[in-house]
């Protein structure tokens, strides 16, 4: 194999102190010349985003399927730089560490971390799941006469360009580990031989960086982790790296044969105002085991710069949006609906939203469900807040290519519509039945707009305060069953609405005794 790699760098290099992120400003046009769908004109947020592109190819083929042309040929590449989490970092969300107590209760933990890519309009969603870690390995007769029927194991996705896929997935959980309060965790596949599995991070090695064109001296720059690691991954909330093969499962779907990943990200919005303690998305109840699974928002926006090799492909990005998020407990919702999305025409500063609704089944005895929904919209610094104790929040969700919420609250009222006539990609989720199966469809060629404004004191719309579209809107259906379109609402009893709106600081609670600090919080 033959590699073209097709890059800039005719300017050196400035890195910032903020992270180590660099700030790039390039005189030359850059020309994209990719069988992708065409990207948005408007970023708004962003300043001087970069895509650089190179095309793999066998001795033989004539031409490369992907090129980019400047106007000053030159050659560079975008180089992400590992930083360590710091303590106490800000915009740090509660619940996000790793939530398993060690019991052999049935439980999962998934992982969601998402990259756009607007100048392609392509978008790399990153999936991570572990199934009933207690059991390290299937389950023997003995086990499941003893627990009952389990699913066990560690699952890699992910839905990248062109809405291909990609799944790696072991039966075994003993190569997986994750912090127990922070946003850390990988799993090892495969290990280089006679070299053990990490059981924590590994910091990717530092490399000299060339004083001349301000890039790594090496051609491969983190190769702690690859020395380790053949096939696997690991993630924080400043990095993410990762190599997987897919596993032949998914005949179902168009698939690409391996899949690799390095690159590093700057977070600007939590879960909550920049500048403030960050929201639990589901309220201080969500630290005890009660109404589950729960659903936490882990970075609602960041930017992220690095590489991705995709189906013959190597991209580069810098400063590309990007978002995070995760779920824990006993299985998935009955039935769900989830719509995401960094970017947006018609913003001045940056947005992020967040839409999820589902059913999930209340505990007790009987088989009784709730339904539950809300909305989050980040924009300039201020978090505005639609959930069950302090909004009304309704939808209409057709099975498949339409989305229509709509929350009000004490002071605001949202709006959101999204459709799509792709086809969508069937993906799989932890479920209580039969494991991480085909459970939902996705796509992230979206086409939303969302609306936002202040309420009059009457309960009418007053002043406006956003009105931006989207053709890179993250969509989703899952569970079931959809007969047709669901129409629901979702409130909170007035008592369980106070206590839930109540000021109380778990996290903080828990620090004065961190010997009692739940797993995860």
């Amino acid at each position: 194999m033959e590699t073209k790699l097709f890059s800039l760098c005719h300017q050196p290099r400035h890195f910032s102190p903020n992270l180590g992120f660099p700030s790039t400003n390039f005189n030359s046009t850059l020309k994209l010349k990719l069988n992708l769908p065409q990207p948005s004109s408007k970023l708004g947020f962003r300043t001087s985003p970069i895509v650089f592109a190179s095309t793999s190819t066998s001795q033989g083929e004539s031409n490369a399927s992907s090129t980019i042309e400047t106007e000053k040929q030159s050659s560079a590449s975008v180089s992400p730089l590992y930083v360590p989490t710091p303590p106490n970092r800000e915009l740090r969300t509660p619940h996000s560490g790793y939530h398993f107590d060690g019991t052999t209760r049935k439980f999962f933990e998934g992982w969601y971390f998402k990259v756009s890519i607007p100048e392609l309009r392509q978008s790399f969603c990153f999936m991570y799941s572990v199934e009933n870690p207690a059991f390290p390995k299937k389950l023997s007769a003995l086990e499941v006469a003893q627990h009952g029927p389990r699913y066990t194991g560690v699952g890699a996705q992910i839905l990248g360009a062109g809405d291909k896929y990609i799944c790696q997935y072991s039966e075994e959980s003993r190569n997986f580990w994750g912090s127990r309060h922070e946003l850390i965790l990988g799993n090892t596949f495969i290990a280089e031989k006679e070299l053990k599995p990490p059981n924590k991070e590994v910091p990717p090695q530092r490399v000299g960086l060339d004083e001349v064109c301000w890039k790594p001296t090496k051609s491969q720059g983190f190769e702690e982790f690859n020395k380790r690691v053949v096939e696997g991954f690991q993630v924080s909330p400043l990095w993410n790296q990762g190599f997987i093969r897919d596993d032949g499962r998914s005949n179902y779907v168009e698939t690409v044969k391996t899949a690799r990943w390095e690159y590093s990200t700057r977070p600007t919005y939590g879960w909550g105002n920049v500048g403030s303690k960050q929201k639990s998305s589901a309220g201080w109840l969500a630290a005890f085991p009660v109404f589950e699974p729960h659903w936490q928002i882990c970075m609602a926006g960041g930017l992220s710069t690095g590489l991705i090799e995709w189906d013959g492909e190597r991209i580069e990005f810098q400063n590309a949006p990007s978002y995070s998020e995760k779920n824990w407990g006993g299985a998935f919702p009955r039935k769900w609906f989830w719509v995401q999305c960094n970017v947006f025409e018609g913003a001045s500063e940056e947005v992020a939203l967040t839409v999820g609704g589902g059913l999930r089944q209340l505990p007790g005895l009987t088989e009784n469900f709730e339904s539950a929904a809300l909305i989050g919209v980040h924009y300039g610094g201020i978090f505005y807040e639609f959930v069950p104790w302090n909004a009304v929040v309704s939808w209409e969700i057709a099975p498949w290519g339409n989305w229509y919420i709509v929350a009000e609250n004490q002071t605001h009222k949202v709006e959101v519509k999204a459709t799509t006539k792709d086809l969508g990609t069937t993906l799989r989720a932890p479920t209580a039945e039969s494991g991480l199966s085909p459970a939902c469809k996705d796509t992230c060629f979206g086409e939303l707009r969302l609306q936002l404004w202040e309420r009059r004191y009457d309960g009418n719309k007053g002043k406006i305060i956003l009105d931006v579209t989207s053709n890179m809107a993250a969509v989703e259906v899952g569970g079931g069953p959809w007969f047709n379109t669901w129409k629901g609402e979702a409130t909170t009893p007035e008592l369980l609405s106070r206590a839930l709106r109540a000021p109380v600081d778990v996290d903080g609670i828990f620090g004065l005794i961190p010997l009692f600090k739940p797993p995860g919080l």
